[in-house]
């Protein structure tokens, strides 16, 4: 015989008990509940939308310095080559204008008198810097000798001083004062016996 009844219905007794004794603990009751550890679950709402904007902003402010640093590449690569082709032209020019020294001594001292050794100085110059295409660059010729004013005497000495300019690559003019050029000049002596015979007095 079953003891007296209780007034409680069968299965409906005390909550079963899992294996050790022990009832349903925290980590069961979270499950049914649908409750978790917040580390386990991602932020709610605004706390999340918080997260994904900061993570954009991360992305943005990559982007914004990848930029930066194309953009400060670009404005130290100009001047640098500019600087580069500036040194190219003025070293043309400098080899130019010592050609052009040696030709206009030459051809004074060949020329027999100092008028006509002038003209054929300029002449000469000029041939030289069109070589190296300086051909419209401005010409200054100065000739000096030991024994002015006769420099076709056998003992003289004649120095030659060439002087032009080259223009800077890339610069436009300045107020209308023509483009930034560089001055380049060069000397060369010679004495007037190397390149003809003198009679002996």
């Amino acid at each position: 015989m079953t003891g007296p009844h209780d007034g409680r219905l069968p299965g409906h007794g005390r909550a079963r008990r899992t294996a050790g004794g022990r009832g349903p603990g925290p980590a069961d009751r979270r499950e049914r509940t649908g409750l978790g550890s917040p580390l386990d679950r991602e932020a709610p709402g605004p706390l999340a939308g918080c997260c994904r904007g900061h993570r954009t902003r991360r992305r943005d402010e990559h982007g914004s310095a990848l930029i930066e640093v194309v953009w400060l590449g670009v404005l130290l690569l100009l001047p640098m080559l500019w600087i580069v082709l500036s040194v190219f032209e003025v070293q043309r020019g400098a080899f130019s204008v010592e050609a052009a020294a040696r030709s206009a001594a030459r051809a004074y001292a060949l020329a027999g008198e100092d008028a006509l050794g002038r003209s054929r100085a300029e002449a000469a110059a000029r041939q030289a810097l069109a070589d190296q295409g300086l051909e419209d660059a401005p010409l200054d010729i100065r000739v000096s000798c030991t024994t002015t004013p006769a420099c076709h005497s056998g003992t003289s000495v004649i120095t030659v001083v060439v002087g032009t300019q080259v223009d800077l690559p890339l610069l436009p003019d300045v107020l209308g004062a023509g483009k930034p050029s560089f001055a380049l000049d060069a000397t060369h002596t010679v004495p007037i016996g190397r390149f003809q015979e003198v009679a002996a007095p």
